[in-house]
């Protein structure tokens, strides 16, 4: 059975909880000090993404256990507008908000699996998934 927990994203300092969620969780499976710091820092760009563009969401972690590999997939949730060009998206450099632009190419590379699912008007659901060496 895997094991699943989740922060609803209202506020910034819900982003923090989201963050904080995921150390723990990477901590508890088994995941080293830098795997870590990446799946936090996914984490933060997914949970910061929802808090800007979409308002409010979820961000759901949940302990993979497929008897070969153990690992964390976090499912990023939002009713918000949905991704008008998500090519445009995961170009490095892209950027809406001023930010650094790291965004989704970013977290693309820090995890092991990733998909996008958008429909606009009705929101977006981002899975990524890393797995333990």
């Amino acid at each position: 059975m895997n094991e699943r927990s989740s922060v609803s994203i209202y506020t910034e300092w819900d982003v923090v909880a989201a963050r904080q969620l995921g150390r723990d969780e990477a901590k508890a499976v088994g995941f080293g000090t830098v795997d870590q710091a990446r799946i936090t820092t996914a984490i933060s760009e997914l949970a910061r993404n929802i808090y800007l563009y979409a308002g409010t969401g979820e961000i759901e972690i949940e302990r993979l256990h497929d008897g070969k590999r153990t690992g964390l997939k976090i499912i990023a949730s939002d009713d918000g507008p949905g991704i008008q060009d998500v090519r445009r998206v995961m170009e490095d450099g892209f950027t809406t908000s001023g930010g650094l632009g790291a965004g989704m190419p970013g977290v693309q590379r820090l995890v092991d699996e990733f998909k996008i699912e958008t429909e606009i008007g009705k929101g977006t659901k981002i899975t990524a998934v890393k797995w333990l060496r």
